[in-house]
Formats: structure tokens, C-alpha cells, sequence
């Protein structure tokens, strides 16, 4: 059990590292009405990346990528493939990456995030978790290893719980810090968006770069 949260860690991590839904989610609490739409994104966030998860373990389970003895030829090959994939959208994000004095250029969506309802926040929160092709590479990676490892039903259960908790980290902690002390946690989210905004390419394409080396040596390994 320890080695598939080992290797589920750079999963949780690729997905809690994404720029974009902090920002979002930022916007949203420095917003007139932070409480309800950052609660509601935050909820959808947890919500799309258990739903992706378990989607890609069930069909893990039903391709029988594990066996007592290791992940399966099946298995290491689709962890190389998800490697290149990512490697080949880190190689986006670094061409798509501004030029230096050019402003950096978000989602036009994020300009009527303020205007969010709690509805709208929560399937923007589901859809940035579940479908944000990024996210749905860690996803699929985070299914096949713990579907790869045969554990059992209850350590399946453990296992998605776990990754979800790192991989929504970086969406819940700043909007349980703003329920908890909003006066002190404010100035800090500010700072934080700016810089993410200037630096979200630099931040996407390093991580990217990492998980699909990460990806593609355990695939190798795998078939070793």
C-alpha cells in the first residue's frame, strides 16, 4: 500500500500544482461574495477529481492491468504513453509561454469569474478537475496505478481518498485559510495570483516536464 501512495504522490501533485483553478479560486474569494462560490468551486473540485479517478481505476479493473507479481505489460505501456503525452503538453505550454515584457494571457472566462453564482463556480470547479486535459492525464496515471497494484476493495477506497486529498490541496487550503482568518489571509492571496498569472507557462511547463519523465521511467521499469 505504501508503494502505490509513493507513486500516486506525483499524480497529486501534478493536479494540486495547476495555476489556473488557483487563480480562479482566488478570484472567487477575493470576490463580493467569497463563502458561497469558493465553497461551491472547492466541492466541484473534490467532486471531479473523484469521479475521474475512480472512472479510470473501474476500467483498469476491467482491462486487468495487476496481477500478484506487478503491474502488467498493459500497465507499463500506458504509463509510457501517458509520459509522452505529457511531455508533448509541456512542450505546448512552453511555446504558448509570453514573451518577455508581453502580458501573460488567462482563460477570458476568468474576467466574469466575479460574477460567478455557486452553481456556476461548482461545475467550473468539476469540469477544471475532471476534463482539464492535464488533469485527466493524472487521472488516468492515478487509475492505473492503483488499479495495477490488485489491492483490495477497501485499499482501492484508500487510495483514491488519498490522492484526492493531495490533489485538491491546493484548492481547499486557501479556502479553508480565508473561512478561518480572511483579514490575514488576503493580502497573501493577492501576492499569489500575480505571481502565478506571470509565471503560470514556467510553472506548467517544469511540472509537465517532471511528471512525464517521472511517468515514462516507471513504464520502462515496469517492463523491465
Amino acid at each position: 500500500m505504501g508503494g502505490v501512495i509513493g507513486d500516486l504522490l506525483p499524480m497529486a501533485i501534478g493536479v494540486a500544482i495547476s495555476p489556473v483553478p488557483i487563480i480562479a479560486v482566488i478570484l472567487m474569494l477575493l470576490s463580493q461574495r467569497p463563502g458561497a462560490t469558493s465553497i461551491a468551486f472547492g466541492i466541484g473540485w473534490v467532486l471531479g477529481i473523484v469521479v475521474a479517478a475512480t472512472v479510470f481505476l473501474l476500467l483498469s479493473g476491467v482491462a486487468d492491468l495487476g496481477s500478484d507479481t506487478g503491474p502488467s505489460t498493459t500497465a507499463s505501456w500506458i504509463k509510457i504513453v501517458l509520459g509522452a503525452l505529457l511531455l508533448v503538453l509541456a512542450g505546448g505550454q512552453w511555446r504558448k509561454r509570453p514573451r518577455p515584457g508581453a502580458e501573460p494571457q488567462l482563460p477570458k472566462w476568468m474576467s466574469a469569474i466575479t460574477e460567478f453564482s455557486a452553481v456556476k463556480a461548482g461545475g467550473l470547479g468539476f469540469l477544471l478537475a475532471a476534463v482539464n486535459p492535464k488533469n485527466l492525464l493524472m487521472a488516468v496515471g492515478a487509475g492505473t496505478i492503483i488499479g495495477s497494484a490488485n489491492l483490495s476493495g477497501g485499499k482501492d477506497v484508500i487510495a483514491v481518498v488519498v490522492f484526492t486529498v493531495l490533489a485538491a490541496s491546493s484548492v481547499l487550503v486557501p479556502v479553508i485559510g480565508f473561512a478561518v482568518a480572511s483579514t490575514k489571509v488576503r493580502p497573501w492571496l493577492d501576492d499569489l495570483r500575480v505571481w502565478l498569472e506571470a509565471n503560470n507557462a514556467a510553472v506548467m511547463t517544469v511540472l509537465l516536464l517532471v511528471l512525464g519523465v517521472v511517468m515514462v521511467g516507471k513504464g520502462i521499469g515496469g517492463l523491465g
